[in-house]
């Protein structure tokens, strides 16, 4: 009998000891399929385990330090494998892909050279010269020298701020992009608000711009309130862009065609962003009839950034500025810089291309706003750059609560460049919201005397020459057209009917006080969303 329990006690073990090699080699089989799965790809990559349409494209997994990671986009989306986000299924393109394509990196960091001075190692090991290295044209064979070019890759960066080169008025920088110009303290600079609106001036939103910019909203120095207009092409009045540049605001452009790709902007040529950017200041300035060279600033649609594509184009095309690029949420907020040494903050956004080389123009970055009802208590939520971006304002008190916080995160603080930067229709569609912007601007001209609504080139300006709160009342470039009465240069603008094969079926209304427009008709279907004439 005991013989027999000790038999039983033995196949008991011998049991218990073969389940426990089976669930050992079970998981290790998993970590080796696991290891497999996870072995070239990059931190935090969404990938699919299986290729194809319907939920198979809305089904990814990423490798973590505690396993595999599963998510399913909501019904209605699929996953976006390049943009590694979830987004509308009729713009998702690559449902067959399974992951990102794999780039040859080229060999920047090896123990020994393995180029001559002056020269850099592609993929394959074959050199060529430094500089053409993230260049925007494939050199190596393998393509290797345009696929690690971020800001902290690209062999030929911009170098960090120098403060001791990077002196004004010519070039701003500091480490963080917090510091006030002059260093002068807060207290005396004057607290700067820059509203701006993108896309066509037309007939659609000229009553809205009449309403906010009535001629009785003042700023301390006695000049009526300015703003910045971001211009495309498409449906845009030109007698009405006229009119507001009479009035002393700021036109600026972007783009004529508005190219719904977003990727189109990121990945365009120079001769791209030329035509579409340069071009669309020719447009202006013949069909709005500005003679001022005045036109100086830039805003790419979608706030997609060029790199330096785009920089590049703006340097040889003589821009003054930009107005794309996105810092994120932070206290205290940036204030404008120059672009020859390397920004500030990281490249913020999905799949965004920052410039990464040294460029002689001015970003005019676009703080986040913070969107939180109670930052006191409210847990962190990401910022947003447009207005109309932040989806959580849904009444007109919450947004006169938004503002006054954004306004006091910069007032209190280092008092950088408040940015409001609105598409006009979010606030003629939401009459609340329209409201509650207008008391806020009321209430604030009311009860601080050191916050001026200037333009984007007025604040460069300032920044060239700052000025302490009691000086800027008498700062000339701020008294520039101060209060522009008068009757406008047409009171019916010449018409003219177009119809274009970039958008067939549609017949476009261009409208100028260009007194030569029926002369230049038969032209025009040439520069509709192209170019200008000559």
């Amino acid at each position: 009998m005991a013989r027999s329990y000790g038999a039983l006690l033995v196949l008991a073990a011998i049991c218990t000891f073969a389940a426990g090699q089976q669930e050992e080699v079970a998981v290790k089989k998993e970590d080796s399929f696991e290891a497999e799965l996870c072995k070239d790809k990059d931190a935090g990559e969404w990938f699919r385990l299986v290729a194809g349409e319907g939920d198979n494209c809305r089904d990814v997994i990423q490798c973590t330090s505690s396993g595999l990671q599963a998510i399913r986009c909501p019904a209605g989306l699929f996953f976006d494998i390049e943009k590694q986000t979830c987004d509308w299924k009729e713009s998702v393109k690559n449902c067959k892909l399974k992951n990102k394509e794999r780039k040859v990196k080229p060999l920047l960091y090896t123990d020994e050279p393995l180029c001559s001075e002056g020269q850099l190692a592609c993929g394959d090991g074959t050199c060529i010269d430094r500089g053409l290295f993230c260049n925007g044209e494939k050199d190596c064979s393998d393509g290797s020298d345009e696929n690690t070019c971020d800001i902290d890759n690209d062999p030929n960066r911009a170098p960090p701020c120098d403060p001791s080169v990077c002196t004004l008025p010519d070039c701003f920088c500091s480490e963080d992009g917090t510091q006030v110009p002059g260093d002068l303290p807060p207290k005396d600079v004057p607290q700067m608000i820059t509203i701006t609106f993108d896309d066509a001036i037309n007939n659609n939103n000229i009553e809205l711009y009449k309403e906010i910019f009535n001629g009785n909203r003042k700023n301390p120095n006695g000049c009526d309130i300015k703003a910045t207009y971001f211009v495309s092409h498409k449906y845009t009045n030109y007698s009405a862009v006229q009119e507001m540049h009479r009035k002393g605001h700021e036109i600026a452009v972007h783009s004529i065609t508005h190219n719904d790709e977003e990727r189109f902007w990121s990945n365009a040529t120079v001769d791209d962003w030329a035509k579409e950017m340069a071009g669309m200041r020719i447009i202006t300035e013949k069909f709005a009839n500005l003679t001022d060279n005045s036109v100086v600033g830039v805003r790419a649609p979608y706030l997609r950034v060029g790199g330096n594509n785009q920089f590049t184009m703006m340097e040889e095309q003589a821009f003054l500025y930009d107005s794309t690029i996105t810092a994120p949420l932070s206290n205290p907020p940036l204030w404008p810089y120059t672009m020859y040494f390397r920004m500030p903050h990281r490249c913020h956004g999905n799949l965004q291309n920052c410039p990464t080389r040294s460029h002689a123009v001015w970003e005019m970055v676009l703080n986040e706003l913070d969107r939180r009802e109670d930052p006191t208590n409210d847990e962190y939520l990401p910022g947003c750059a447009m207005v109309d971006s932040c989806s959580n304002i849904l009444t007109g008190d919450q947004f006169y609560n938004f503002l006054n916080h954004n306004f006091e995160r910069h007032y209190e603080e280092n008092r950088a460049p408040l940015g409001l930067y609105f598409h006009a229709a979010w606030l003629k569609n939401n009459p609340d919201f329209l409201d509650a912007f207008l008391y806020w601007v009321d209430e604030i001209l009311k009860d601080h005397s050191d916050v001026y609504f200037v333009t984007m080139t007025q604040v460069i300006q300032w920044i060239q020459n700052p000025r302490t709160v009691s000086e800027s009342k008498n700062f000339e470039p701020w008294r520039e057209k101060c209060v522009v009465d008068g009757i406008p240069n047409c009171w019916v603008p010449h018409s003219c009917k177009l119809t274009s094969k970039e958008v067939p079926g549609e017949t476009i209304n261009l409208q100028t006080c260009f007194s030569s427009i029926a002369i230049c008709c038969p032209c025009l279907d040439l520069v509709l969303l192209r170019g200008a004439p000559e």
